[in-house]
């Protein structure tokens, strides 16, 4: 039994819907962030307990959550307080994004290189795990939360 093939859309149909993914995770970054305006996290307790901050200790993400909300109002240095890594990080996640959303529009998608995503992934896990360090001693306590 041969399988039909699909008939062939118009480039907006397909365009569309190559941009479906991209569209939905800006809308979700653009809900979590309304969220974060709505519901203060500088307040105790507005959005639960923190497992890391529980055992007592600051990992990466911490202070993650108040450094959105302080970016949604326009107070970098004060997310930058909260998280430098997630501050400093959101250029490459804009690039990123970027990329991935324009192969989308295009049609070619973007397809990284495995060899260089692997070593981007190990430099980028080797940050988080210096910076949760250094932000846990005495000597880094300007980069705790």
């Amino acid at each position: 039994m041969a399988l039909a093939a699909a008939p062939a859309g118009t480039g907006a149909e397909t365009r569309r819907r190559r941009m479906l993914a991209p569209l939905l995770v800006a809308g979700g970054v653009a809900a979590a962030t309304l969220a974060l305006h709505v519901r203060d996290p500088h307040e105790p307790g507005t959005w639960g307990l923190c497992p890391s901050a529980a055992l007592g200790f600051a990992c990466p993400g911490c202070g993650g959550l108040r450094a959105v909300h302080d970016l949604g109002e326009l107070r970098l240095l004060d997310a930058a307080s909260s998280n430098l890594l997630l501050v400093a990080s959101i250029p490459l996640l804009v690039w990123v994004f970027g990329r991935w959303s324009a192969g989308r529009w295009t049609g070619r998608p973007w397809q990284p290189d495995s060899r260089r995503l692997a070593q981007v992934s190990a430099v980028l896990i080797a940050l988080m795990v210096v910076f949760t360090v250094v932000r846990n001693t005495p000597y880094g306590a300007g980069l705790a939360p």
